[in-house]
């Protein structure tokens, strides 16, 4: 997962990526910390076309106020530069992996 701590360079993977994560966590989130390496695995397992970032909310505020991230852990899901998906703080990796396979399969095949 890479960090990204500019939002020309976030604007820029999502209007040129077809599908992007990015996953808002802060330092010292200990639920963040937990989902993270959950998250990453089961994207790379399910959806490996879907690139995955990480922006350190806590460091990044204008960053997450400018994508209305307001609580940590928070993910979002582009495809095709448009955010499809938006999940927060008590997440079923199983379920969110779930819901993202068929719009995956949709646009990425």
């Amino acid at each position: 997962m890479k960090n990204l701590n500019s939002l020309e360079e976030i604007k820029s993977i999502i209007s040129t990526q077809d599908a992007v994560l990015i996953y808002f966590s802060g330092q010292n989130c200990s639920v963040c910390t937990a989902l993270k390496p959950k998250i990453e695995q089961q994207v790379n397992l399910h959806l490996p076309k879907i690139k995955i970032y990480e922006v350190k909310a806590d460091i990044y505020k204008e960053i997450a106020s400018n994508f209305s991230v307001f609580s940590i852990p928070t993910i979002l899901v582009f495809f095709d530069s448009k955010e499809f998906k938006r999940e927060g703080r008590n997440i079923s990796v199983l379920n969110f992996i779930e819901e993202l396979k068929r719009p995956y399969n949709l646009f990425m095949e």
